[in-house]
C-alpha cells in the first residue's frame, strides 16, 4: 500500500522535506505539527507520512508496539519513490523516523534520490540506557546531515553526544534546555518553544541551501 502524504508549505518550494513520525505518536502529533508549521514559514515544502503500523492504528485503534526500526527501512524507501519529489529532497523525521531515514539515506543519496538527512531529536540511545548506542551506522554516513537536538534530551544530551566521535559531516544544532520535543523550560533557559522552533527552521532553511 502506498503511503498517504500530508503536505504543508508552498508547492513551488525549492526544497522538499519528507518527514516520518516518532515511534509512539502519529505524523500529526503536536510536536510534528509545530515543527512543520515552522518549516513552512521559512518557505520549505513538507511531506509527512506514516509507517504502516501507525496508519493501522487510525483504522483499528490498536496499540501494538512499533516494530524494530530497521524493519521499517523499506517503507521509507517506498515513500521516497511514491512521493516523486521534484528538486532536492531531504529525508528525516522525529526521533525514530529520523533514525530510520538515517539508515536508508546513503543508498538513496548514492542514487541521486536525496540531497540530505534531517533528524529532529535523534534517539542516540534509549532513555537511562546510555550504553545502548544507536550510532554505528552514523560513523560512515556519507549523506550531508543535520541533527536538531535539545541539550537535555534523554535520548542523547549535549554532555553525551560529543563523546561519540560523530563525523564532522553530521552537523548538530543544539537547542538550549530542549527536551526530546526540543521544548525548553522558559524559566530555566530564557527561551520559549516558539523561539527554538524559529531557530531550528531558520537553520534548516540555510542548511538546505548548501545542498543544491
Amino acid at each position: 500500500m502506498s503511503p498517504s502524504f500530508l503536505f504543508d508549505g508552498p508547492e513551488d518550494a525549492p526544497v522538499t522535506l519528507l518527514l516520518a513520525h516518532g515511534s509512539g505518536a502519529p505524523m500529526d502529533s503536536t510536536a510534528m505539527n509545530a515543527a512543520t508549521a515552522a518549516f513552512a514559514t521559512e518557505g520549505l515544502r513538507i511531506a509527512r507520512f506514516e509507517f504502516s503500523y501507525m496508519a493501522a492504528r487510525r483504522i483499528d485503534g490498536s496499540r501494538k508496539p512499533p516494530p524494530r526500526a530497521e524493519t521499517l527501512n523499506p517503507e521509507f524507501v517506498a515513500a521516497v519513490i511514491a512521493l516523486g519529489a521534484r528538486g532536492p529532497l531531504v529525508i528525516g523525521g522525529k526521533s525514530m523516523g529520523g533514525r530510520v531515514a538515517s539508515m536508508v539515506a546513503d543508498g538513496l543519496h548514492a542514487d541521486g534520490k536525496v540531497a540530505g538527512l534531517l533528524c529532529l531529536g535523534y534517539p542516540f540511545h534509549p532513555p537511562e540506557k546510555p550504553a545502548q548506542l544507536r550510532t554505528a551506522h552514523l560513523m560512515d554516513l556519507k549523506t550531508p546531515a543535520l541533527i536538531c537536538q535539545g541539550t537535555r534530551d534523554p535520548f542523547g544530551t549535549k554532555e553525551e553526544v560529543p563523546d561519540y566521535g560523530l563525523p564532522q559531516r553530521i552537523r548538530m544544532l543544539w537547542l538550549e534546555d530542549g527536551d526530546h520535543d526540543l521544548k525548553p523550560r522558559k524559566s530555566v533557559s530564557g527561551f520559549s518553544a516558539a523561539d527554538h522552533l524559529a531557530t531550528m527552521a531558520r537553520t534548516v532553511k540555510a542548511w538546505t541551501e548548501t545542498l543544491r
